[in-house]
C-alpha cells in the first residue's frame, strides 16, 4: 500500500468526523427550536480495494444525513392537539358565556324575586303611589336584565364569529405555507437527499394546524404531503391548497359556519361533527349547543315570567279612571318565537321560501329550552317530523297541532320534500323583553271580583281565596250567588247580568280542598276556595269590584305575589329556574376543565413521547461531541503518520 493510500484513509476519516461533528453542533444550536427533528450522519464503508495479498480498506463515506421521525408518534401527537386544543377553546368559550349568569343581586333571580316581591308591599298599599312607583320601578329593572342578557348572549356570538374569522384566515395562511413547502420539498427529493430542515418546518406548520383542526396527513412518492379535513375533503393536496371560509349558517344565519372551497364553483359547509377536533371544531360546538341551550334557558325565563304576569295584570283591574272598569295593561313585551327556513328551502323567484311556518304561543309555562327541527314525514305525506334538539324528541304533527306549548301552523303551501325549518320558540324572547307600562296607576292591584259571605249564614265557612281565571269575564258586571241545600256542601248557583237577569244557572258539590266551582265546570270566570263548613241555606256572593273599594283591595297583588312561587318555568319557580340554568352552565363549565385536564395531559405525554424519540438531549450530543472529537484528531494522527512516512520515502530515494 502506498502513502497515498494512507492519505486517502486519514482524509475520509477526518470528513466524516468533521460532518458527525456539524451534525451534532447543529442539533447543539438547535435544542430548544421547537418541532426540530434530530439530525445524524449516515456512515458507510468504502470498498476495498483488492491486491494480491487481499482487499485493502479505503476508508469511510458520508452517506447521508437524516432526522430522527416516528411517523406514527407524529400523527398521535398531532390529534392529541387536536382534541386539547377542541376542549381548551369550548373551555374558554363557556367561561366568558358563566359571566352572563352571576349569581346573587347582580343575578336574573335577584331581579325576578325583587320585583315579585314588591307586590307585597303593593298589595299591603294598593293606594299608595310611592309603592306602585317602587314596583313599576323593579318591572324595568326585570326588563333591563333580561334585555341585557339578551345582548350579551349576541355579544358572545359576535365574539365567537370573530374567533372563528381569525382561526380560518390562519388556516388559510398555514395551508398556503404547507402546500410551498411541499413544492420545495418535490423539488428537493431529485437530489438524492432528505431536505431536512424543510420537512421540520413542514411538520411544524402541520402541528399549528393541527392546533385549529383535526387533521388527516399523507406522504406521497415525491416527498409532499397531503392534509385532509372534515371526513376526508382536501385542505392541501401537493402543491395546491383549498381554502375555508366563514358563512352563515344554512339553519341559522345568526350563526356562523365553516366552508371549504377546493376550487369548485360552491363551497362545502363542514359542519363541527366533521371537523372532529381543534380550535375551530371547539368553537362551532359552543355555538351551536352550549350558546343555544344558555340563549333558550334565559329565553325560557322571560317568556314564562312575562306571560304569567301580563295575564295576571289581565286579570285586575288598575287606577286608571273610571275605576273599576279598565283593566290592567302587559306589563311586559316578549320577543315572538321564530321560525327560520332552511337556506335550500324551495324559493319564488325573489328568493321568498315558498312555505311559511308561524309559531304561536298558547302555554307559556309548557313551552321548553330547546329548538325545534320541522321537516315532511316522507312516511305520512301531510304530516311533519318535529325534533326537539334539546333531548331528541321526534314528533309526527300536522299543521295546526300544539306542541310544547306551541301552536304551529304550516303554509300553504305545504312544505316541499327536503325543506326543513329551525323552529325557535324563545331564543329571542329576552332581546325583545321590555317594560311597557310607565304609570304606576296601570299596575293592576285590584282583582276584578270580591267574594261576600251573607252576614245571615250559619255555617263556619269563609272565603279563604277568590282566583279570577278569566279576562275578559264571560258575563261582564255579572253577580253570582251561590246558595248550599245541604249540610254536605251541595248548592246551586245563579248568574245575573249587569241587569240583575238572570243568565245562567247550575248546581255542584264542594269537599273540603276543593274550589266552588269545581273544575272544569265554570260559572264566570272564577274559582272560591272556602275555609271553615258551609251549612245549608248559607249563601256567597261574587260580583264585581265597586269603584269605591279598587284602590284597596289587593286580590290581584296577591296573585301576583304568589307567582313568585308557582311552577311558570318548565316545571319551576323563577328564582329556581334562574338556579337551575346558572348549574347547567356550570356543569358544562366543569365537565370541559376536566376534558381539558385530561386531554392537556395526554397531549403533554405524546409530545414527550415524540420529544424522546425525535428531540435533542444535549447530554448525548455532548458525549458525541467528544467522541467524533476524538475520532477527528485519531483522522489528524493518521495524515501526520502518512505524512511522515512520505517524508521517509522521499529521503530513501534521494539516498539512492
Amino acid at each position: 500500500m502506498s502513502a497515498g493510500a494512507l492519505f486517502s484513509l486519514g482524509m475520509r476519516a477526518m470528513t466524516a468526523s468533521y460532518a458527525a461533528l456539524q451534525a451534532t453542533g447543529h442539533n447543539i444550536a438547535n435544542a430548544n427550536v421547537q418541532g426540530y427533528s434530530r439530525q445524524s450522519v449516515v456512515l458507510e464503508t468504502a470498498q476495498g480495494q483488492f491486491s494480491g495479498a487481499g482487499f485493502f480498506g479505503r476508508g469511510v463515506d458520508v452517506e447521508s444525513v437524516v432526522r430522527a421521525h416516528d411517523a406514527f408518534l407524529t400523527r398521535e401527537a398531532a390529534s392529541a392537539r387536536s382534541l386539547a386544543a377542541f376542549d381548551q377553546a369550548r373551555l374558554d368559550q363557556l367561561q366568558r358565556l358563566e359571566n352572563i349568569f352571576p349569581p346573587g343581586e347582580q343575578g336574573l333571580g335577584s331581579a325576578t324575586s325583587n320585583f315579585l316581591n314588591s307586590m307585597l308591599d303593593l298589595s299591603n298599599r294598593p293606594y299608595d303611589a310611592s309603592t306602585r312607583q317602587v314596583a313599576l320601578a323593579r318591572a324595568g329593572d326585570l326588563a333591563s336584565r333580561f334585555a341585557a342578557a339578551g345582548t350579551a348572549l349576541d355579544e358572545r356570538q359576535a365574539g365567537v364569529t370573530a374567533d372563528l374569522r381569525a382561526a380560518v384566515t390562519e388556516v388559510n395562511s398555514l395551508a398556503r405555507a404547507i402546500a410551498e413547502a411541499n413544492a420545495r420539498v418535490a423539488a428537493m427529493k431529485g437530489l438524492g437527499q432528505p431536505a431536512n430542515d424543510l420537512l421540520d418546518e413542514r411538520d411544524r406548520l402541520v402541528t399549528r394546524l393541527a392546533d385549529k383542526l383535526a387533521i388527516t396527513r399523507i406522504e406521497a412518492e415525491d416527498g409532499s404531503m397531503s392534509i385532509f379535513i372534515g371526513g376526508g375533503q382536501r385542505l392541501v393536496l401537493g402543491a395546491e391548497a383549498g381554502e375555508l371560509a366563514l358563512m352563515a349558517d344554512a339553519s341559522d344565519p345568526m350563526r356562523s359556519a365553516v366552508g371549504l372551497r377546493n376550487g369548485g364553483p360552491g363551497m362545502l359547509e363542514l359542519g363541527s361533527e366533521l371537523l372532529g377536533g381543534g380550535g375551530i371544531s371547539g368553537m362551532l360546538r359552543f355555538q351551536n349547543d352550549d350558546l343555544v341551550e344558555a340563549r333558550n334557558l334565559v329565553g325560557q325565563m322571560a317568556l314564562a315570567i312575562g306571560d304569567a304576569v301580563n295575564r295576571q295584570q289581565a286579570l285586575g283591574l288598575s287606577l286608571q279612571p273610571p275605576l273599576g272598569t279598565v283593566a290592567g295593561a302587559a306589563l311586559f313585551a316578549i320577543g315572538a318565537p321564530m321560525a327560520t327556513a332552511h337556506a335550500a328551502n324551495a324559493r319564488d323567484g325573489l328568493g321568498v321560501p315558498l312555505t311559511n311556518v308561524v309559531l304561536t304561543v298558547t302555554d307559556a309555562a309548557a313551552v321548553q329550552a330547546s329548538d325545534y327541527d320541522l321537516q315532511p314525514d316522507a312516511a305520512n305525506p301531510g304530516n311533519y317530523t318535529l325534533t326537539r334538539l334539546a333531548d331528541g324528541l321526534v314528533r309526527s304533527i300536522a299543521t295546526g297541532d300544539v306542541v310544547d306549548g306551541l301552536r304551529i301552523d304550516i303554509g300553504p303551501p305545504a312544505a316541499q320534500p327536503g325543506d326543513r325549518f329551525l323552529l325557535q320558540p324563545v331564543a329571542r324572547a329576552a332581546n325583545g323583553f321590555t317594560k311597557l307600562l310607565d304609570d304606576a296607576r296601570d299596575l293592576a292591584a285590584a282583582a276584578s271580583l270580591i267574594a261576600l259571605a251573607e252576614p245571615a249564614n250559619t255555617g263556619t265557612a269563609t272565603v279563604a281565596a277568590l282566583r279570577v281565571t278569566a279576562a275578559p269575564l264571560p258575563t261582564a258586571g255579572g253577580t253570582a250567588r251561590i246558595t248550599f241545600t245541604d249540610n254536605a256542601g251541595s248548592y246551586q248557583w245563579d248568574l245575573y247580568d249587569s241587569s240583575n237577569t238572570l243568565v245562567g244557572s247550575g248546581t255542584g258539590s264542594w269537599s273540603a280542598g276543593g274550589t266552588v266551582p269545581a273544575p272544569p265546570a265554570d260559572i264566570n270566570g272564577f274559582s272560591l276556595t272556602l275555609a271553615g263548613v258551609p251549612r245549608s241555606g248559607d249563601v256567597l256572593t261574587v260580583q264585581p269590584t265597586p269603584a269605591a273599594a279598587v284602590s284597596t283591595n289587593n286580590g290581584n297583588a296577591l296573585a301576583l305575589l304568589a307567582l313568585r312561587d308557582s311552577p311558570l318555568v318548565g316545571g319551576l319557580a323563577p328564582v329556581d329556574a334562574y338556579a337551575n340554568a346558572m348549574s347547567r352552565v356550570g356543569v358544562r363549565v366543569q365537565g370541559t376543565r376536566s376534558a381539558v385536564e385530561i386531554s392537556s395531559a395526554v397531549s403533554a405525554q405524546s409530545e414527550q413521547a415524540l420529544a424522546a424519540k425525535t428531540g435533542v438531549n444535549l447530554d448525548e450530543e455532548a458525549a458525541r461531541l467528544i467522541a467524533f472529537q476524538q475520532s477527528y484528531q485519531a483522522a489528524a494522527k493518521m495524515l501526520q503518520v502518512a505524512q511522515s512516512v512520505f517524508e521517509t520515502l522521499l529521503q530513501t530515494a534521494a539516498a539512492r
